[in-house]
């Protein structure tokens, strides 16, 4: 049972970092709290010395929570309007106009 929870518990803390660096936002936390919660029963199935493995795992999911967190409420997306395409945007349709008017005229 132990390797069960120390497996789990390393997979869920590798995909808690790969998840927390890309742009994923919150969807971070599902593994996170998945690595926190496999980490805490290993760790209470450990004894003595065995403890540092656990004890680690779970700092580090700490790190990308918090990591997670801050990306989150501390990064705003916005979205720019971009002028010069909306300018290049209506002049091509005024030149198709023109163009259609021309092809109109000559027939």
């Amino acid at each position: 049972m132990k390797k069960l929870f120390l497996i789990s518990a390393c997979i869920f803390t590798v995909l808690a970092i790969t998840l927390s660096v890309l742009p994923f936002d919150t969807l971070a936390f599902l593994p996170i709290g998945l690595a926190i919660v496999f980490g805490l029963l290993l760790l209470k199935k450990s004894e003595g010395q065995q403890k540092k493995l656990p004890k680690i795992l779970l700092s580090i999911c700490v790190l990308c929570s918090v990591f997670v967190l801050g990306k989150t409420l501390l990064i705003k997306d916005e979205v720019a309007k971009d002028t010069q395409f909306e300018k290049e945007k209506i002049e091509t349709k005024q030149e198709a106009k023109k163009e259609l008017e021309e092809i109109e005229g000559l027939e």
